[in-house]
């Protein structure tokens, strides 16, 4: 596989998608995106999640539940905003319209989408 330059990605997969909101089968969603970015950034690559962003941001706006609305006000907002900073998507897991959004995003800049990691090249020094 050629090399690349290191490139940032973001990692789009599902977050609250088919969990009932459980906490837990939300955690279960975010370490398999983060798991996703370890990898990716062993790759060489700067990997990065909107919930990242998203989430401190949420809770210092007071929100009080998932979905509310201080959180809608941000959640989404934040991933469209660093899709539209990053290089590349990696898009990952089951049906997730807010990840879907992303991939949407990236093709209409016409940046890459990755559906694996091992489509990812790696990144060169």
């Amino acid at each position: 596989m050629p090399v690349a330059p290191s490139l940032s990605i973001l990692v789009a997969g599902p977050y609250r998608s088919g969990t009932l909101d459980d906490p837990e089968r939300i955690a279960e969603n975010v370490l398999r995106m983060e798991e996703a970015a370890l990898e990716l950034f062993r790759a060489g690559h700067l990997p990065l999640l909107g919930e990242w962003l998203a989430l401190p941001l949420i809770a210092r706006a007071g929100s009080r539940a998932m979905g509310d609305s201080q959180w809608e006000a941000i959640f989404h907002p934040v991933a469209e905003r660093l899709a539209r900073r990053c290089d590349a998507c990696l898009r990952i897991g089951g049906p997730s319209a807010g990840a879907d959004q992303m991939v949407a995003i990236f093709r209409a800049l016409g940046r890459p989408v990755y559906r694996d990691l091992h489509e990812v090249p790696p990144a060169g020094p």
